[in-house]
């Protein structure tokens, strides 16, 4: 006698499937459909996914808006200058800035041994950097290094007053 392949499942949604499982090793086939039967079915499951996939969208859009804010605050309340680079880049790099700097604030300022006057050499060469795709490019250094990053910085990562450049 064969055993049988073809296995009625009612999913733990409520929707009963009939599942083929004859892909699968004959001893293995009652243990995976109990299985199956504690799980969604293919279409509750997909919508699931689908709809947490939107929420996740949503929720990233709020945050990344709420950054954008802050970045956009935070630049205008200590005088840095508006980036350079193309569209896209622009939003991207305030938020790469304004974390990169808050970050180093926190370590060489508030947990380090630097006072206000090593802090503001530090930002007047921040604010030299005017290329949005340099900050793109420095968001996962450590704020500790940062001035070493800055020092590094290259012309073309500088702005300058010359519209002829």
């Amino acid at each position: 006698m064969a055993i049988r392949t073809q296995y009625d499942v009612e999913h733990s949604c409520g929707h009963a499937v009939t599942h083929d499982l004859s892909a699968r090793a004959a001893d293995k086939r009652a243990g995976f459909a109990r299985w199956l039967a504690s799980k969604d079915c293919t279409d509750c499951w997909k919508a699931a996914r689908d709809a947490d996939s939107e929420s996740k969208q949503e929720w990233l859009a709020t945050k990344r808006a709420e950054e954008q804010e802050a970045a956009v605050a935070w630049a205008q309340q200590f005088g840095m200058p508006q980036l350079e680079g193309p569209e896209k880049a622009l939003a991207w790099g305030e938020r790469s800035r304004h974390q990169l700097m808050t970050a180093a604030y926190a370590a060489l300022v508030v947990e380090g041994t630097w006072d206000e006057a090593d802090w503001a050499d530090l930002e007047e060469k921040a604010r030299a950097v005017t290329r949005a795709g340099w900050w793109i490019d420095q968001r996962d250094a450590d704020g500790t290094d940062l001035l070493e990053l800055l020092d590094a910085a290259g012309e073309t990562d500088r702005g300058t007053e010359n519209p002829f450049r």
